[in-house]
């Protein structure tokens, strides 16, 4: 036998043994590296960043935010991104151009109570104590028709004003004269020597105890024209003058714009949730 041929006998073992070796290590080192991105969730900053040194590799957590940039772990839909999108643009600029910053403890002596969309305003004198309760729900009106601005696409509606009806009782006792009040529309035609009242009295009643259904009631507008005039005289004497009750519709207005903006945060953080 020649040389050449011993020489290549010799090695002919070697790679059989050689072949099966390398296709076991390549398969072992494509799994390591595609476990690199899920080794990245279970590091600590520090041994991150120890990695990086060592190996120039910048290993980063997968994710899975939204795109919206609402922060939420899921995807949201067309709909809910568009409606974040308005929602961030629409706080902003009520926040920028509300006019209270902080609504008031007190309205001309009455003291203030809240909750949710229910107002309780209450003063105390001697043995008497007068309440004013109303409710700011669709209470908003806009004071004069909107105007359309040709550069803009949406009507002006000018000042939101809130009017909300109101009820007045005036507490002695276990008794409980009680007023309903509202609101008049505003008429530009009105001659300047009439009587320009802000409100009117819808119905009054007289009760004791807890009010309910059976206690007798009357509408302000059947009354007769002298006794209506007197009870009107009478809430103004009691403090429920034609300028506090300007003064209640701007506390209204106030909270109620309050109440808006809280209302649209909330609908945020409820649209960003998954």
């Amino acid at each position: 036998m020649s040389s050449l041929l011993k020489s290549v006998m010799r090695l002919a073992p070697l790679k059989t043994v050689a072949s099966p070796l390398r296709w076991t290590l390549a398969p072992t080192s494509r799994a390591f590296t595609r476990s690199l991105g899920h080794m990245c969730s279970s590091l600590d900053q520090s041994s991150t960043s120890a990695l990086s040194g060592h190996s120039g590799l910048r290993l980063t957590a997968p994710t899975n935010l939204c795109s919206c940039g609402c922060g939420s772990r899921q995807i949201h839909s067309k709909g809910e991104r568009e409606l974040i999108e308005f929602l961030a643009e629409e706080i902003a600029t009520e926040t920028k151009n509300r006019k209270a910053k902080s609504l008031p403890s007190e309205v001309e002596g009455f003291k203030v109570k809240t909750d949710g969309a229910d107002v309780i305003l209450t003063k105390s004198t001697g043995d008497e104590v007068i309440e004013i309760h109303f409710n700011i729900n669709h209470t908003v009106d806009n004071e004069s028709e909107p105007s359309i601005d040709p550069s803009s696409d949406k009507p002006d509606f000018g000042e939101l004003k809130s009017k909300p009806t109101f009820d007045v009782d005036i507490k002695r006792g276990t008794q409980t004269l009680s007023f309903t009040c509202s609101f008049f529309e505003s008429n530009p035609e009105q001659a300047e020597d009439a009587i320009n009242d802000v409100f009117g009295i819808d119905e009054i009643t007289l009760f004791d105890g807890e009010w309910d259904d059976k206690h007798y009631s009357v509408a302000g507008e059947i009354l007769d024209g002298c006794l209506y005039d007197l009870l009107m005289n009478l809430l103004d004497e009691k403090g429920v003058s034609n300028d506090f009750v300007e003064k209640l519709s701007d506390f209204a207005t106030a909270y109620e714009n309050h109440r808006y903006i809280t209302l649209l945060q909330d609908i945020q953080k409820f649209t960003s949730k998954k």
